[in-house]
């Protein structure tokens, strides 16, 4: 059922103690989302956000501590000194009514290329308190094999933007030490999985070869040289030798034919007892929600769910009581939520 319609570009949703959700809009803005659907005006206090194509306000993420300290964590698309190429960034900040306080940049990818497109973005707290970042490699392919640029790179940092010590890459000269993985293309949607705890990502193809991802330390995933997919004019990726190479590693798991993957969630809420443990991933490209069943890390049964025309899922949620809520990205977006039938009744 539509909750919230009017919202332009909706990215992503993080729900509060309270039970009301803030929700970010890509061209730059941040709401607070009651639990009477009533939609607040634009949060104050973001900063400078770089507005084109794929790029602007991306995911929004509570501090494992909100309780306590009230901070969110933002990634967005961060402009460069001249305004016409960004990067993904993440900030993290106070959340004081309908203001943000104390904004604080904790990451940015450098060199900046985007000029509007590959900017990710995901957040996802592990269980130490780590935070993971996932970005795009800004439509420059042969970047994300290039381990002095964070482009095409899936990064991990503390909360204040530290670099962990046992990064891969500490201990490399010439390598950007935030990196944790890297061959990745645009990755859209991160989730932890709910028994092993690792890291899962979607990522983006080209013409073809959407990907899941179980990222490990180190690991390289291949593109630009290798992939699923095809270019966008047909012909070959260019620099692609095909669809393996020794040294890279194969996707956990592909779309031959891209629905567009972006946000995941791991279901583990009491509403719909038969899908717990189920994976569900936003389509856009695909116009539905995609539900996979698993075995273990073992994809074994994909169901499409509410396949509909005018439905591009970019985020999946789950809310408090077990319901599983969704954002639909158009100019006049919505927020959606799903909840089991309820069962007939009898006239007497």
């Amino acid at each position: 059922m539509e909750v919230v319609t009017g919202l332009e570009r909706p990215w992503s949703l993080a729900f509060l103690p309270d039970g009301a959700m803030l929700v970010s809009e890509r061209p730059g803005r941040l709401r607070r989302i009651g639990v009477d659907g009533s939609v607040s005006d634009p949060i104050a206090g973001l900063p400078a956000i770089f507005v084109d194509g794929q790029a602007g306000l991306l995911d929004i993420v509570l501090s494992p501590q909100f309780g306590t300290d009230n901070q969110v964590y933002f990634s967005f698309a961060e402009p460069n000194f001249r305004g016409n190429k960004a990067g993904t960034a993440v900030a993290r900040a106070r959340l004081e009514g309908d203001a943000l306080r104390d904004v604080d940049v904790i990451y940015s990818q450098e060199p900046k290329l985007s000029s509007g497109t590959h900017v990710g973005s995901r957040l996802v707290f592990d269980d130490a308190g780590h935070l993971f970042v996932t970005q795009g490699e800004n439509r420059v392919a042969p970047t994300a094999q290039e381990l002095d640029k964070l482009q095409g790179k899936l990064v991990r940092i503390w909360p204040d933007g530290r670099i962990p010590e046992d990064n891969p890459f500490v201990k490399r000269r010439g390598v950007r030490p935030e990196i944790w993985s890297y061959g990745h293309r645009n990755m859209q949607g991160a989730a932890l999985h709910p028994v092993t705890r690792k890291l899962w990502t979607s990522e983006h193809g080209p013409m073809g070869g959407d990907e899941l991802n179980i990222p490990e330390p180190g690991r390289n995933y291949g593109w630009p040289v290798i992939t699923h997919g095809r270019d966008y004019s047909g012909s070959a990726v260019p620099g692609s030798v095909g669809k393996s190479a020794a040294g890279m590693e194969p996707p956990h798991h592909v779309w031959e034919v891209s629905p567009a993957v972006s946000g995941m969630l791991f279901y583990s809420g009491k509403a719909f007892p038969e899908w717990e443990g189920n994976l569900f991933v936003g389509a856009l490209a695909g116009h539905a929600l995609i539900r996979l069943e698993l075995d273990g890390d073992r994809i074994v049964h994909e169901e499409r769910l509410i396949a509909d025309r005018g439905l591009r899922i970019r985020d999946v949620r789950e809310g408090p009581d077990g319901s599983i809520w969704l954002l639909v990205d158009e100019d006049e977006g919505k927020l959606m939520r799903l909840r089991p039938a309820q069962p007939a009744t009898q006239s007497e």
